[in-house]
């Protein structure tokens, strides 16, 4: 099994999300955080392969964070590590690791430094102890690898956050399940594993976009064929339906700009299509009709 050392420094091919909530399953929070981790992986040319939504619950967390860890390059999770009773993610990861949760004191000073005062506790003061610091604390107790580098377990990417991303296990970065916080801290984690992408220059993977008026049943033939043909080059050939629309869509995905746009006239050319730049922006107005009078 490898080190975390060994997982925070290998190439980064692959990718898996961890979802935290009890709010997600249970449809008061809408999910946007999975959606936003696999465009950010696609423009950096990782393959993200597994999106996965748990509850707050210390052993499907536990369970979840284990088997990602050994499976992909690199793990984010969202969600779980408020001030309350039921942000459990911390705990819960470190548990999975063997780790303690140990305040960590840079991310401490940052909280102090960077939160800006609360009209619902007035009163408030850093230096009395109270439970709303005992609350606070919770979100700077950080599970910590005392025999590891402790520059590598807390990332900051943002001057203006006090929130770190704590790294565990080399390759499981925590973060918040605000979609704010979340978006603007994985934008920044970028500049920490740029070095370990396939493409350390961090292009990402292509996609192209082909309008169809066929049907798939039409094209099923032709496509699956192309996919066998592309496969070896690492092309994917996408074929979508678009539901009460005039056409549909085929996508060719890969690394190869060069090798994928050599195969888009036979494309066109096999399913009567038309390149386009957005998915839809080739479709005719919907016609109105008028009420008889």
């Amino acid at each position: 099994m490898a080190s975390a050392d060994e997982r925070n420094s290998r190439t980064i091919h692959t990718a898996a999300c961890l979802i935290i909530g009890d709010e997600v399953l249970g449809g008061k929070t809408t999910d946007t955080n999975s959606a936003y981790m696999a465009k950010w992986c696609f423009s950096l040319g990782i393959n993200l392969k597994r999106v996965e939504v748990v509850e707050d619950d210390e052993d499907e967390i536990i369970e979840a964070v284990r088997r990602m860890s050994d499976r992909y390059d690199l793990v984010v999770t969202s969600g779980g590590i408020g001030p309350t009773h039921d942000d459990i993610t911390y705990q819960s990861i470190a548990k999975a690791f063997g780790l303690k949760l140990i305040l960590h004191d840079a991310a401490y000073e940052r909280m102090k430094k960077l939160t800006k005062p609360s009209k619902s506790q007035p009163n408030f003061s850093w230096d009395v102890e109270s439970p709303a610091k005992t609350a606070r604390l919770r979100m700077v107790r950080l599970p910590i690898d005392e025999t590891r580098d402790l520059a590598k377990q807390a990332l900051f990417p943002r001057d203006d956050l006090w929130v770190p991303i704590s790294v565990v296990n080399g390759n499981i970065h925590i973060l918040p399940g605000v979609p704010r916080l979340f978006e603007n801290l994985l934008e920044g984690l970028k500049p920490f594993i740029v070095d370990r992408l396939v493409d350390p220059e961090g292009k990402g993977i292509c996609r192209i976009i082909i309008s169809t008026p066929m049907s798939e049943s039409a094209i099923a033939d032709y496509l699956t064929e192309l996919a066998a043909k592309v496969a070896p080059k690492g092309v994917k050939v996408g074929s979508y339906p678009r539901w009460g629309k005039r056409n549909n869509s085929v996508t060719l995905v890969g690394r190869d700009k060069e090798y994928l746009e050599s195969l888009v006239p036979d494309v066109l050319k096999n399913v009567q299509g038309k390149r386009v730049n957005v998915e839809g922006e080739d479709d005719e107005p919907e016609a109105t009709t008028s009420a008889a009078t």
